[in-house]
């Protein structure tokens, strides 16, 4: 028996359970894909946005050449969050404390935005590769139900009465697993590069703030 056959041979559970596994599949290499995309893009930006920022003689030259290289937008509102100045109000809690704290609450507040952005997704992919392996057991389970209430209903063991809810079985615990392997692989890998890139934003962000709350408030 294979897959086809058993979503049209079989009960209403089994085919509940084989479409569950079909939309948690092309959900997760969905966003395999487009993490793969983005996560390469990104690595590469961020690198080379940092390094255009510190060979810039000023912040809005710095903020014009970046907008060349953050194609992510993942170190530019780093930078823009900086000039909160000319857009809060004098009498606004937004002003209150010295200018180091004031750099510190609008850096935290963008890098979270961007860290947002590079985890999306990953969510996802550990739910499906912590649930697709039971969904799977549960349509195993059914299967072995099936096989078990044949056997009951004929009265003796045969063959042709085991055969096929037992297949049934086995091809939904291969399922599962065959959409979880992809979403846990996927999720190591790519929780490995967005620690690399947050390691890169959070380092990059504090240098910032130190940089410029040595400056004089404009």
């Amino acid at each position: 028996m294979n897959l086809p056959g058993v979503i049209t041979q079989g009960d209403a559970i089994t085919k509940a359970v084989v479409l569950l596994l079909l939309v948690m599949s092309v959900a997760s290499w969905v966003v395999i894909l487009w993490k793969t995309w983005l996560l390469q893009r990104a690595s590469g930006d961020v690198a080379r946005s940092i390094a255009a920022f510190w060979q810039s003689p000023d912040l809005d030259t710095a903020i014009g050449r970046i907008q060349a290289f953050d194609r992510e937008a993942l170190v530019l509102p780093l930078i823009v969050a900086t000039k909160f100045e000319a857009n809060a109000a004098k009498a606004s809690l937004a002003l209150a404390g010295d200018k180091s704290q004031q750099l510190t609450r609008v850096l935290r507040n963008a890098l979270h935005a961007v860290l947002h952005k590079l985890q999306f997704g990953q969510v996802l992919l550990a739910t499906v590769g912590s649930t697709a392996p039971f969904v799977g057991l549960l349509g195993t389970v059914w299967g072995i139900y099936h096989a078990l209430t044949a056997i009951a209903t004929a009265g003796q063991i045969s063959i042709d009465k085991v055969s096929g809810p037992v297949g049934e079985a086995l091809i939904m615990t291969a399922a599962g697993l065959a959409v979880a392997l992809p979403a846990v692989l996927a999720y190591n890998i790519f929780g490995r590069s967005i620690g690399r890139m947050e390691a890169d934003l959070e380092g990059f962000a504090r240098d910032l703030r130190e940089l410029l709350s040595k400056e004089p408030t404009r």
